[in-house]
């Protein structure tokens, strides 16, 4: 919902911004967040606005502080299932807030019923956490979580962004807790049915198909909002989280169905092993001239002295430096590492992993770095690779 294989290079596309790392995950925005940090703050200060009208500065500044408390508790949420995710061995690549909220990015799926259990059902408890929390706050104060809808109520500033910040959680848990993937409650069914038929394809379908019938639900809802109660802004707003909670659902059944189709196949099985890699201490002018003149390719595996899987350098970054310095610097001063291993897969691992949503060579490059056990790079993937190997074989005549 990662530092950082590089959040502003050309070569791997868009990549959300860094804002900070919190027991050393990163944190980031997409572009899309500052819009929803917008509508929000725009929308609450109109609210506050009825409660103290003329006061336009406090206006904004409590509905600058409410939206702002309500993304941490957001990146709350995902960090509660990235710590869990991280006690059972999945990797981290990072969390990401975005047009419909964070998302804990993990570097692998899980492996068995109860983890799936443990790392789904960590964020809702979190959120309760922070609802328990506003209410016991309120209580002392005096306020409950509907003093922001009352303008002539007469409560503190206090109250009211606790007022909208214990709601808001509140309605978050839950939506969230529906069991319809890939919201929490879907994922948490998913473990449950998992845990019952031993089969986590037939599970990951069940709770997707409840997924779609309920973004069915939801685009029905924004479009009775929109023609009958004249509410745009809600209505498109449920049509639009519908849309995509029904291509996550659709993604999410069609993925279970290929995994079902490829397994027992690894990655060794499908790499091209003799790839085109260079030197970190290559100078820039020999890559340039050696490699990317001579196989017209707009990148490269980038390897240390021992073999080891590094990065990747583009033809972009090469020709951004001079070409009269090219001979005094090297491969290394150029490009973008791997520190967060999204560019690589193992040649042991499943091939499934290929499908994880972490592997960022494969959706943005159409290619993944194959390394063995020590990092050493023995392969790539290619999408064409891929397709070639999963395409049915054409039965003998």
């Amino acid at each position: 919902m990662p530092g950082n294989v590089c959040d502003d290079d050309p070569m791997l596309g868009g990549r959300s911004i860094k804002l900070a790392r919190v027991f050393g995950i990163r944190i980031g925005v997409d572009l899309s967040w500052f819009i929803v940090l917008f509508l929000i703050i725009w929308l609450l200060a109109d609210a506050y606005g009825e409660i103290y009208p003329g006061d336009e500065l406090r206006s904004f500044g409590l509905a600058t502080v409410s939206a702002l408390l309500f993304f941490l508790s957001v990146v709350l949420h995902e960090l509660g299932h990235a710590r869990v995710a991280i006690h059972n061995g999945i990797g981290i690549a990072g969390i990401d807030l975005w047009l419909f909220g964070g998302v804990a990015k993990m570097k692998r799926d899980t492996d068995s019923p109860g983890v799936e259990f443990r790392v789904a059902i960590a964020g809702p408890l979190v959120t309760l956490v922070i609802v328990a929390l506003c209410a016991g706050a309120l209580a002392v104060l005096g306020g409950g979580f509907t003093a922001i809808a009352d303008p002539d109520g007469g409560a503190s500033g206090a109250v009211l962004v606790l007022s909208y910040l214990g709601g808001v959680n509140l309605v978050l848990l839950l939506f969230n807790l529906i069991p319809a993937f890939p919201l929490d409650g879907g994922r948490i069914l998913r473990a449950i049915a998992w845990w019952r038929t031993g089969d986590r394809g037939r599970a990951t379908r069940l709770a997707a198909r409840l997924g779609r019938v309920f973004s069915y639900f939801l685009i029905a809802l924004g479009g009775f909002v929109l023609v009958v109660e004249e509410d745009f802004t809600t209505g498109i707003w449920f049509v639009v989280i519908g849309l995509f909670l029904g291509q996550a659902a659709k993604a999410a059944e069609l993925q279970s169905r290929f995994s079902d189709r490829i397994e027992g196949l690894r990655v060794a099985d499908v790499m091209d092993a003799q790839p085109v890699a260079i030197s970190i201490q290559t100078p820039l002018d020999r890559a340039f001239d050696e490699f990317f003149l001579r196989y017209r390719w707009p990148w490269f595996p980038v390897v240390d002295a021992t073999g080891h899987f590094v990065g990747l350098v583009s033809q972009a970054e090469v020709e951004s430096v001079p070409e009269e310095r090219r001979a005094n610097e090297t491969v290394d001063e150029v490009m973008t590492r791997d520190s967060t291993e999204t560019l690589r897969v193992g040649t042991d691992e499943p091939l499934e992993r290929l499908l994880d949503s972490h592997t960022d060579g494969l959706s943005r490059l159409g290619a993944i770095m194959a390394v063995d056990r020590e990092g050493v790079l023995r392969g790539i993937v290619t999408m064409e690779r891929l397709r070639r190997a999963l395409r049915p074989a054409t039965p003998a005549v």
